[in-house]
C-alpha cells in the first residue's frame, strides 16, 4: 500500500531521539563548565495528576510511575557529584489523605525505600535516612526508614534523605520545642532562654541537624510554590520550578534546572 502524502517518515523518531540525546550531551557539557549545586532538594509533585490525564486505574499508579523515577534522579545526581538530595514524598498533610490512597502510598514509598538500599552498589557509599515527624508515620513505613538508615549507615558517599511525615512549620515547632525543653532542664529560666535564644539553636535541632542547607529546591507539575518544603533551610536556595509532572520529569529537565541555578548571581542575603 503506497505511504500517505501526510505520513512522517519512518526515521523522524529516530532522528528526534537523536537530537536529544546531542541536545542532552551539549547541556551536560555546559553545566559541568560551572559549579555545581552540592544539596538539592525536590518537590516530587503531579504523580495524581499523571495517574488521572494518562487514564491509569488508580492514584497509586501514578505514585507507582513517580517511585520508579527516583534512581534515575540519583543516577543523574551521582554522576555529577551532588553530594546529598533530598526527596519530599509524603507532607504532614498527606497523612489524611483518604485511608485506602494512603495506605497505598504508604507502601509504594516504603518499597521504594527499600529498594534503593537492595540497589545500593549503583550509587558507591549511599546514605539513606529519613526526615519528618517519623513517630507519626504507620509502622510499615517507620520500619522500612529504620533499616535503611542501620543498612546504610556507613556510607560516606551520597546522602539521600527521604522527607515523610514532614512539614516545614512542624519541623519549625519540634526544633524550638526540642532547644526549650534541653534548656530547662538545664536549669535555665524562660526568661534565659528568650534572652540567648540564637538561630543556631534552632538549626541544630531540625530533622536533618548537620546537613548543608540546600542550594537549589526543584518543584515538578507547574505549580509555584514551596508548599513549606526545607522552610529553614531555604533561606538562601534557588527555586526552580518546572511543568512536567514528576513521573515526565527527564534528564533534560533535570540538567536545563542546574543551567538556571548557574545562571543565577547568589548573594547569601548581602
Amino acid at each position: 500500500m503506497p505511504r500517505s502524502a501526510n505520513a512522517a517518515p519512518a526515521t523522524a523518531p529516530r532522528v528526534g531521539g537523536l537530537l536529544y540525546r546531542l541536545y542532552g550531551k551539549q547541556l551536560e557539557r555546559v553545566v559541568r563548565r560551572d559549579d555545581l549545586p552540592q544539596h538539592i532538594g525536590v518537590i516530587l509533585d503531579g504523580n495524581r495528576r499523571f495517574a488521572r490525564e494518562r487514564g491509569l486505574s488508580t492514584a497509586a499508579d501514578g505514585h507507582r510511575k513517580g517511585a520508579e523515577k527516583i534512581p534515575e534522579l540519583l543516577d543523574w545526581c551521582d554522576e555529577l557529584g551532588i553530594s546529598y538530595v533530598t526527596l519530599w514524598l509524603l507532607s504532614t498533610d498527606n497523612l489524611g489523605r483518604d485511608e485506602a490512597e494512603l495506605s497505598e502510598l504508604v507502601g509504594i514509598i516504603s518499597d521504594s525505600v527499600a529498594g534503593l538500599v537492595q540497589q545500593r552498589e549503583r550509587w558507591p557509599g549511599l546514605k539513606v535516612s529519613g526526615i519528618g515527624a517519623l513517630d507519626a508515620l504507620p509502622d510499615e513505613l517507620r520500619t522500612a526508614l529504620k533499616e535503611a538508615a542501620e543498612a546504610t549507615a556507613d556510607g560516606a558517599g551520597m546522602h539521600v534523605q527521604i522527607a515523610v511525615g514532614y512539614g516545614g512549620r512542624q519541623e519549625i515547632t519540634d526544633a524550638l520545642r526540642t532547644h526549650l525543653r534541653e534548656r530547662s532542664e538545664l536549669g535555665e529560666s524562660i526568661d534565659d532562654i528568650i534572652t540567648n535564644l540564637d538561630p543556631d539553636h534552632i538549626s541544630a535541632n531540625l530533622y536533618a541537624a548537620g546537613t548543608p542547607d540546600p542550594d537549589l529546591i526543584i518543584r515538578t507539575s507547574g505549580e509555584i510554590r514551596l508548599s513549606g518544603f526545607l522552610l529553614w533551610q531555604s533561606a538562601h536556595s534557588e527555586f526552580y520550578f518546572c511543568d512536567p509532572y514528576w513521573p515526565d520529569f527527564r534528564r533534560i529537565d533535570f540538567l536545563r534546572a542546574l543551567r538556571e541555578f548557574q545562571s543565577r548571581s547568589r548573594r547569601f542575603g548581602r
